[in-house]
């Protein structure tokens, strides 16, 4: 069975996520925002208390806040990371992203994996699949767990909102068909784990988001 811990970390409220395979305990820590010892803390103590083993580091995108406890997570735990390709230039211009929120920032690792819409991951028996999500970033991905009517919708989609389109390389129209084509699609029982704020489900959205209906 997969399991989903959602902590919420750093001066941005970010969902930093972890799912795990709860036989086999092969896990992955999605968008990882822990910006301090405390915070960096709390999340080795549940990872080391559920005795989890961190298979993956993945990033859907790479804003400021989803990619400050990228360095932690792979040195701490010698895990592989994915992130997307176009999001490059935004790890690579980590430090930059840090110094217009006065934050300071050791110059993150490079990803050791592109994802693509054909990557697909494993943890234990449950299957990760990339769904493709441009227009808060150029690069994102929502992660699509099918069998367990699961995603994780980064800043793509949010319960009640939608991802910004005002920050570097964000474009309205291109993230409205990313919700409509990527996300609406999707069976309305399928729970989303957003990147900020509660988790909610695609049925709801389609009926009550403000932004989309």
């Amino acid at each position: 069975m997969l399991k989903v811990q959602v902590f919420t970390f750093n001066v941005f409220s970010e969902n930093t996520i972890i799912l795990w395979d709860e036989d086999s305990k092969e896990s992955a820590v999605i968008d990882p925002g822990t910006s301090s010892v405390e915070e960096e803390n709390i999340l080795t103590d549940f990872i080391e208390s559920k005795k989890l083993k961190v298979k993956y580091l993945i990033n859907t995108h790479c804003h400021i806040d989803h990619i400050l406890g990228v360095k932690f997570v792979k040195e701490k735990f010698k895990t592989v990371y994915f992130a997307p390709e176009k999001d490059v230039p935004l790890l690579e211009h980590a430090q930059q992203q840090a110094m217009m929120f006065n934050i300071t920032l050791e110059k993150p690792p490079l990803p050791d994996n592109l994802i693509t819409e054909e990557t697909k991951l494993l943890l234990g028996n449950s299957e990760m699949k990339f769904l493709f999500t441009p227009g808060h970033t150029p690069g994102e991905y929502c992660i699509y767990f099918e069998q367990e009517k699961i995603c994780i919708t980064g800043d793509v989609l949010f319960n009640d909102g939608i991802g910004r389109t005002d920050l570097w390389g964000g474009n309205y129209d291109t993230l409205i068909n990313s919700i409509e084509t990527k996300l609406l699609t999707l069976p309305d029982d399928v729970i989303i784990y957003p990147g900020h704020g509660e988790p909610s489900n695609i049925g709801f959205e389609k009926q009550h988001n403000s932004f989309l209906v």
